[in-house]
C-alpha cells in the first residue's frame, strides 16, 4: 500500500490530512501542558496545606507535638509534603520528556511537510507547463493545416480560371506550397512536443508524485508513531513515581501504627503532675457548745502558728489553709462544707499573696512559682540548654585558639593579638554560663532531694525566697481572718508583704559575719559582674581574697571591706599569705 500509487490524484486531500495530523499533535501537546500545570498547582496546594498545619516554632502548639498522635499527624504532614514533591516530579518529567520534545518535533514536521508539498507543487507546475506547450503546438498545427488547405483550393481555382494570368496562377501555386510546408513543420513540432509531454506525464505520475507522496506518507507515519511513544511516556512518568508515592503512604500508615495511647496518657501525667499530696481529712468542728467551738478554733490557730516554716514544693501547699477563716459577722450563715471543698479543688496550688509581688513581672528565675514536678522539668531543661551553650562556646574557644596558634606559626596570615579580645570574651561567656549552670543544678538538686545542704552561693541566691515563705503565708492567712467578710484580696496585703520581704532580706545579710582575707589578687582582665553574686573588677586592680577557688572556677574577693563577690579565677592572679602554704597562682 502506497499513497503514491493509490492516491496519485489526491494531492489536495493529502495536504489537508497532514495539516490535520499536525493539529492533533499540537492539541496533545496542549493537553500535556495543561496536565503539568494542574500537577504544579496541586503540588503547591498540598505544600501550602502541609505548611498551614505545621506547628509554629516557639509556640504552645509546638509543645503539643510530643504526643504520639500529634507526632503521627506531623509525620503525615511531612509525607504529604513529599507526596506533593512527586507531583512536581511528574510535572517536570512531562515537560522535559513530552512537551519540549514534541514542540521541537512539531517544528521539524512542519518544515518537512512544507518541503514535500513544495516539491509536489513544483512537479504539478512543470506538467501543467508541458501540457500548455502541447496544446499550443496542437492549435498551431491545426491552424497551419487549415491555411494550407485554403491555399491549395485557391490555387486550384486560379489555375482553372482562363481569365487569370499565368503570373497570378504561379503566385497562388507558390503560396499553396508555402502553406503546405508550414503545415508539415507544425505537424513535426506537434509530434515532438507530444512525445515529450507523454514522457513527462509518465514520469510525473509514476516517479515524481509517488516519491513525494511516499515521503509524505512516511512523515505522517512517523508522526503517528511519535504521538504513540509520547502517550507511553505519559504513562511511564506516572508509573515511575508510584513506588515513591507508595512509600509516602506507607509512612503515613507506619506513623498511624506508632500511636501509643498509653504513652500519651503518661505524657499527660508528666505535663500536669504537680507533686502535691492530696488534702487530708477535714477536722470535725463541734458547734453544739460554744466553749468547744472556741477551744477548737484556738487549737487550730495555735497549731497554725506552731508551724516553723513553709517551703515551696513541700506538703504544706496541700494544707487546707484557705479554709482557715473567721466569720466576724454573727448574722452571716456558715458557708457549706461542699462550697469550701469546691473552692479548694478549683483553686491553683499557689501562694497567691506572694504571687502579687510578681504581678506584671517575669517568671521567677528558679521557677519557684511552679509545682515541684513541673519545676524539676523546667530546671532540667534549663540545665540542658546551658550545657549546650557551654559546648558551643567551648568549640568556638577551641577554634579561636587553633587560629591563634596558626597565626603564631605564620605571622603573615594574621595578627595573633587581634584574637585576644575575642578569646577573652568567649572565656568570659563560658565562665558566666558555668556559673548559671551551677546555680540551676543546685536548684535542681534541691528539688530532687540530692543535696543535703545548700552551698553558700545557692543559699545567697535563693535563701531569701525560701526564708520568707512562712511569714508571707502567715500574712496571707491573717489578712484572710481580718477581712470583714472572711475573704482575701491580694491588694489588701501587698504592702505588708513587701515590708516583710525587705526586713527579712536585710536581717539575713546583717547576721552574716565578714570572712577574713586569706590573701590578695591582681585583676588580669576587666570583668563586668552583671549576675547576682558577682563583682566588677578593672584590669590591674588589687583586691583581697576571702575564699579561694573550690573547683568551680570562681574566686570570692572583697573591695574596701564593704563590697564583695565572685570573679572568674582565670581573670585574676591570686597571692595567698603564708598561712595558706605559700602563694598560688591561677591563670
Amino acid at each position: 500500500m502506497s499513497w503514491g500509487t493509490e492516491l496519485w490524484d489526491q494531492f489536495d486531500n493529502l495536504e489537508k490530512h497532514t495539516q490535520w495530523g499536525i493539529d492533533i499533535l499540537e492539541k496533545y501537546i496542549k493537553f500535556v501542558k495543561e496536565r503539568t500545570d494542574i500537577e504544579l498547582s496541586y503540588a503547591k496546594q498540598l505544600r501550602n496545606l502541609s505548611k498551614k498545619y505545621q506547628p509554629k516554632k516557639n509556640s504552645k502548639e509546638e509543645e503539643e507535638y510530643k504526643y504520639t498522635a500529634c507526632k503521627a499527624f506531623l509525620s503525615t504532614l511531612n509525607e504529604m509534603n513529599d507526596y506533593a514533591g512527586q507531583h512536581e516530579v511528574i510535572s517536570e518529567n512531562m515537560t522535559s520528556q513530552i512537551t519540549v520534545d514534541l514542540m521541537r518535533y512539531v517544528q521539524e514536521l512542519k518544515q518537512e511537510r512544507k518541503s514535500n508539498f513544495h516539491d509536489g507543487r513544483k512537479a504539478q507546475q512543470h506538467i501543467e507547463t508541458c501540457w500548455k506547450q502541447l496544446e499550443s503546438s496542437k492549435r498551431r498545427f491545426e491552424r497551419d493545416c487549415k491555411e494550407a488547405d485554403r491555399a491549395q483550393q485557391y490555387f486550384e481555382k486560379m489555375d482553372a480560371d482562363i481569365n487569370v494570368t499565368k503570373a497570378d496562377v504561379e503566385k497562388a501555386r507558390q503560396q499553396a506550397q508555402l502553406r503546405h510546408q508550414m503545415a508539415e513543420d507544425s505537424k513535426a513540432d506537434y509530434s515532438s512536443i507530444l512525445q515529450r509531454f507523454n514522457q513527462e506525464q509518465w514520469e510525473y505520475y509514476h516517479t515524481h508524485i509517488p516519491n513525494i507522496f511516499q515521503k509524505i506518507q512516511e512523515m505522517e507515519e512517523r508522526r503517528i508513531v511519535r504521538i504513540g511513544e509520547s502517550m507511553k511516556t505519559y504513562a511511564e512518568v506516572d508509573r515511575q513515581v508510584i513506588p515513591i508515592i507508595g512509600k509516602c503512604l506507607d509512612g503515613i500508615v507506619k506513623a498511624a501504627e506508632s500511636i501509643d495511647q498509653k504513652n500519651d496518657s503518661q505524657l499527660v501525667v508528666e505535663a500536669y503532675k504537680s507533686g502535691f499530696e492530696p488534702p487530708g481529712d477535714i477536722e470535725f468542728e463541734d458547734y453544739t457548745q460554744p466553749m468547744k467551738r472556741t477551744v477548737s478554733e484556738n487549737s487550730l490557730s495555735s497549731s497554725k502558728e506552731g508551724k516553723p516554716e513553709l517551703k515551696f514544693g513541700g506538703k504544706s501547699r496541700g494544707k487546707l489553709w484557705p479554709f482557715i477563716k473567721k466569720n466576724k459577722s454573727p448574722k452571716q450563715q456558715k458557708e457549706p462544707l461542699s462550697h469550701r471543698f469546691n473552692e479548694f479543688m478549683t483553686s491553683k496550688p499557689k501562694i497567691h499573696c506572694f504571687r502579687s509581688l510578681k504581678r506584671g513581672g517575669a517568671t521567677p528565675e528558679d521557677f519557684s512559682n511552679l509545682p515541684p514536678e513541673q519545676r524539676r522539668k523546667k530546671l532540667q531543661q534549663k540545665v540542658d540548654d546551658l550545657n549546650k551553650e557551654i559546648q558551643k562556646e567551648t568549640d568556638q574557644r577551641d577554634a579561636i585558639t587553633k587560629m591563634k596558634d596558626v597565626y603564631l606559626k605564620n605571622p603573615q596570615m594574621g595578627d595573633p593579638a587581634s584574637l585576644d579580645h575575642k578569646l577573652a570574651e568567649v572565656t568570659q561567656n563560658i565562665e558566666r554560663l558555668r556559673l548559671e549552670t551551677q546555680k540551676f543544678e543546685a536548684w535542681l538538686a534541691e528539688v530532687e532531694g540530692r543535696l543535703p545542704a545548700r552551698s553558700e552561693q545557692a543559699r545567697r541566691q535563693s535563701g531569701m525566697y525560701d526564708g520568707q515563705t512562712h511569714q508571707t503565708v502567715t500574712n496571707c492567712a491573717q489578712d484572710r481572718e481580718s477581712s470583714p467578710d472572711g475573704s482575701y484580696t491580694e491588694e489588701q496585703s501587698q504592702e505588708s508583704e513587701l515590708k516583710v520581704l525587705a526586713t527579712d532580706f536585710d536581717d539575713e545579710f546583717d547576721d552574716e559575719e565578714p570572712l577574713p582575707a586569706i590573701g590578695t589578687c591582681k585583676a588580669l582582665y576587666t570583668f563586668e559582674g552583671q549576675n547576682e553574686g558577682t563583682i566588677s573588677v578593672v584590669e590591674g586592680e588589687m583586691l583581697s581574697v576571702i575564699e579561694e577557688d573550690k573547683g568551680d572556677g570562681w574566686t570570692r574577693i572583697r573591695r574596701n571591706e564593704d563590697e564583695e563577690g565572685y570573679v572568674p579565677t582565670s581573670y585574676v592572679e591570686v597571692y595567698l599569705d603564708k598561712n595558706a602554704k605559700g602563694a598560688k597562682t591561677y591563670i
